[in-house]
């Protein structure tokens, strides 16, 4: 991509962060962009990582030759399943490789054809979120890649609200309809899509937590949930509502919905929870932060919170 080799910017190791977007229509023009970045990279002696698809790896690794070998591959289909799983995934490299005057780069394909329009929403908040993440100062350089051939045109549309800086192959500029933090706000405090009236509503007291476990273990275990999954599911649920009543409570709803690959679940409460990351860094106790333990449990989680409260859908597939 000879618009961005060419663009004056200070030394890497003086530069602040980077988040940019790459949309590209065809094979030649995603190896156009992405070889010359990664290979800059590698000549410069900074650590790479990519996450890509297997069939686009394949074209990199095809591309660079035995160059790529220096480069750390991640499955992103397998990683990014629940997106909220990437940040922390990302903070575990730059704790290790990216620091001042050790600057960094990464290519990431979290947005990409196929997914339903759950995936891309969780895709789209954990893009935004990614400028509230990721150290200001830090000279890191992350590059998100859209197929605009085949992405819809309001996905490339969001991809300009969540990344300061565009490029293509023949341009590359600001985008003038980033909004930083407020975007990753106004997508955090909005409400999910409404669902279908649920197979179960369960609520949740204090007094009532033990029988209402029960009760939510005996509805999993009726769907074709595995025996464990439906353990896993208890426990996350269970979390959830001591983490809620423990903000101040009264009454926590939980509902599911038994579908034929799926079995979604919802905790809801009327609290607010205003950290935009919640679960989305490693805690000292892991195995006490539920939204952690669920992100790292299950197939998608989505959490949204706002003046009307705190909702988290978790889905598992069967």
């Amino acid at each position: 991509m000879s618009t961005m080799t060419t663009t004056k910017a200070p030394l890497r190791a003086r530069q602040s962060y980077r988040h940019e977007a790459y949309l590209w229509h065809s094979r030649a023009e995603f190896v156009e962009g992405l070889v010359p970045f990664v290979r800059e990279g590698i000549d410069a002696g900074e650590a790479v990582v990519v996450g890509l698809t297997a069939e686009h790896a394949g074209w990199l690794r095809e591309e660079l030759g035995d160059t790529a070998a220096q480069i750390t591959f991640i499955d992103i289909v397998e990683l990014g399943r629940n997106p909220a799983r990437i940040i922390p995934a990302l903070q575990e490299f730059l704790d290790t490789s990216c620091g001042p005057g050790r600057p960094a780069r990464a290519v990431g394909e979290t947005i990409r054809p196929g997914l339903g329009p759950e995936e891309i929403r969780e895709c789209e908040l954990h893009e935004a979120l990614l400028n509230l993440a990721v150290d200001p100062h830090l000279p890191f350089w992350l590059l998100c890649l859209y197929d605009a051939e085949l992405l819809a045109p309001a996905v490339l549309n969001e991809a300009a609200r969540s990344h300061p800086a565009i490029a293509t192959a023949t341009s590359y500029e600001g985008s003038g309809r980033y909004r930083g933090q407020e975007h990753a706000e106004v997508l955090f405090t909005d409400q999910l899509p409404r669902r279908t009236r649920p197979a179960a509503t369960i609520p949740v007291t204090t007094l009532t937590l033990a029988a209402a476990m029960e009760t939510l273990t005996w509805q999993a275990a009726s769907s074709d949930l595995f025996s464990d999954r439906v353990v896993v599911l208890t426990e996350v649920v269970r979390g959830l509502a001591v983490e809620a009543l423990q903000r101040g409570a009264n009454r926590v709803r939980v509902k599911l919905w038994d579908e034929p690959e799926v079995l979604v679940c919802e905790v809801a409460d009327r609290t607010v929870i205003r950290d935009f990351l919640v679960g989305r860094r490693q805690p000292p106790c892991p195995e006490q932060h539920s939204v952690w333990f669920a992100n790292q449990v299950c197939d998608l989680v989505q959490l949204r919170s706002s003046e009307h409260g705190t909702t988290i859908r978790l889905r598992l597939q069967k």
